[in-house]
Protein backbone atom coordinates (compact mmCIF):
# COMPACT_ATOMS: atom_id res chain seq x y z
CA UNK A 1 0.00 0.00 0.00
CA UNK A 2 1.51 3.81 -0.72
CA UNK A 3 -0.92 6.58 0.73
CA UNK A 4 -0.68 9.47 -1.13
CA UNK A 5 -1.13 13.30 -0.09
CA UNK A 6 -1.43 15.97 -3.28
CA UNK A 7 -0.35 19.65 -1.85
CA UNK A 8 -0.58 22.91 -3.84
CA UNK A 9 -2.86 23.67 -7.21
CA UNK A 10 -5.09 27.04 -7.20
CA UNK A 11 -5.79 29.02 -9.99
CA UNK A 12 -3.95 31.05 -12.65
CA UNK A 13 -4.33 32.87 -15.62
CA UNK A 14 -3.48 31.21 -19.18
CA UNK A 15 0.57 31.35 -19.88
CA UNK A 16 1.11 31.24 -16.39
CA UNK A 17 3.29 28.31 -13.50
CA UNK A 18 1.66 26.13 -10.68
CA UNK A 19 4.01 23.73 -9.30
CA UNK A 20 1.90 20.29 -7.60
CA UNK A 21 3.89 18.12 -4.78
CA UNK A 22 2.52 14.65 -3.73
CA UNK A 23 4.03 12.74 -0.22
CA UNK A 24 3.75 8.93 -0.46
CA UNK A 25 4.09 6.73 2.50
CA UNK A 26 4.42 3.29 1.10
CA UNK A 27 4.18 0.36 3.95
CA UNK A 28 7.07 -1.67 1.84
CA UNK A 29 10.72 -0.87 0.86
CA UNK A 30 9.73 -1.97 -2.59
CA UNK A 31 9.83 0.10 -5.73
CA UNK A 32 7.12 1.76 -7.33
CA UNK A 33 5.76 3.43 -10.23
CA UNK A 34 4.17 6.99 -9.52
CA UNK A 35 1.97 9.21 -11.52
CA UNK A 36 -0.08 12.51 -12.47
CA UNK A 37 -3.56 11.79 -13.75
CA UNK A 38 -5.72 14.94 -14.98
CA UNK A 39 -9.47 14.60 -14.29
CA UNK A 40 -12.00 16.99 -16.11
CA UNK A 41 -15.67 16.39 -15.90
CA UNK A 42 -17.13 14.79 -18.77
CA UNK A 43 -13.40 13.46 -19.75
CA UNK A 44 -11.76 10.18 -19.47
CA UNK A 45 -9.19 10.83 -16.78
CA UNK A 46 -5.80 11.39 -18.66
CA UNK A 47 -2.37 10.35 -17.16
CA UNK A 48 -0.11 13.72 -17.76
CA UNK A 49 3.22 12.35 -16.38
CA UNK A 50 5.20 9.08 -14.94
CA UNK A 51 7.91 8.33 -13.16
CA UNK A 52 9.55 5.52 -11.10
CA UNK A 53 9.97 5.57 -7.29
CA UNK A 54 13.84 5.52 -7.90
CA UNK A 55 13.49 8.91 -9.58
CA UNK A 56 14.02 6.85 -13.16
CA UNK A 57 11.85 5.91 -16.29
CA UNK A 58 10.01 9.34 -16.93
CA UNK A 59 7.04 9.38 -19.45
CA UNK A 60 5.22 11.96 -20.70
CA UNK A 61 1.65 12.29 -22.18
CA UNK A 62 1.94 14.75 -24.91
CA UNK A 63 -0.73 17.13 -23.63
CA UNK A 64 2.26 17.79 -21.51
CA UNK A 65 5.60 17.26 -23.00
CA UNK A 66 7.98 20.34 -22.59
CA UNK A 67 5.69 22.57 -20.42
CA UNK A 68 5.39 20.00 -17.27
CA UNK A 69 8.27 18.73 -15.45
CA UNK A 70 7.35 15.55 -13.11
CA UNK A 71 10.23 14.84 -10.55
CA UNK A 72 10.87 12.44 -7.48
CA UNK A 73 12.65 13.68 -4.31
CA UNK A 74 13.47 9.93 -3.93
CA UNK A 75 15.12 10.37 0.39
CA UNK A 76 11.63 12.26 1.12
CA UNK A 77 9.58 10.43 -0.72
CA UNK A 78 7.80 13.07 -2.50
CA UNK A 79 6.51 13.55 -5.78
CA UNK A 80 6.43 17.10 -7.64
CA UNK A 81 4.90 18.13 -10.92
CA UNK A 82 5.73 21.69 -12.41
CA UNK A 83 3.81 22.95 -14.84
CA UNK A 84 4.62 26.51 -16.68
CA UNK A 85 2.96 27.77 -19.95
CA UNK A 86 -0.23 26.71 -18.55
CA UNK A 87 -3.56 27.00 -20.78
CA UNK A 88 -6.83 26.78 -20.00
CA UNK A 89 -7.42 23.05 -21.44
CA UNK A 90 -5.08 21.89 -18.59
CA UNK A 91 -7.86 22.96 -15.93
CA UNK A 92 -8.93 20.16 -14.00
CA UNK A 93 -8.58 18.19 -10.65
CA UNK A 94 -5.02 16.79 -10.57
CA UNK A 95 -4.36 13.50 -8.82
CA UNK A 96 -1.30 11.65 -7.44
CA UNK A 97 -1.01 7.93 -8.09
CA UNK A 98 1.35 5.00 -7.66
CA UNK A 99 1.65 0.89 -8.15
CA UNK A 100 3.76 -1.61 -7.55
CA UNK A 101 5.44 -2.90 -10.69
CA UNK A 102 8.25 -2.56 -13.39
CA UNK A 103 9.86 0.38 -13.79
CA UNK A 104 9.09 0.29 -17.97
CA UNK A 105 5.80 0.00 -17.97
CA UNK A 106 4.41 2.61 -15.77
CA UNK A 107 2.93 4.33 -18.29
CA UNK A 108 0.29 1.37 -19.30
CA UNK A 109 -0.32 0.43 -15.44
CA UNK A 110 -3.87 0.98 -13.95
CA UNK A 111 -2.71 2.24 -10.48
CA UNK A 112 -3.95 1.02 -7.02
CA UNK A 113 -3.32 3.94 -5.04
CA UNK A 114 -4.81 7.23 -5.37
CA UNK A 115 -4.53 10.93 -3.48
CA UNK A 116 -7.36 12.91 -2.97
CA UNK A 117 -6.76 15.50 -5.78
CA UNK A 118 -6.13 18.90 -5.77
CA UNK A 119 -8.22 21.52 -8.14
CA UNK A 120 -6.04 23.24 -10.87
CA UNK A 121 -7.67 26.16 -12.65
CA UNK A 122 -6.38 27.98 -15.65
CA UNK A 123 -8.49 31.42 -16.83
CA UNK A 124 -8.16 32.80 -20.60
Amino acid sequence: QVELQEFGGGSVQAGGSLNLSCTESPSTNHRYCLAWFRQVPGKEREGVAFIYSDGSHINYADSAKGRFTISQDVAEKTLYLQMSSLKPEDTGMYSCAARYGVDSLCPTYTYAYWGRGTQVTVSA
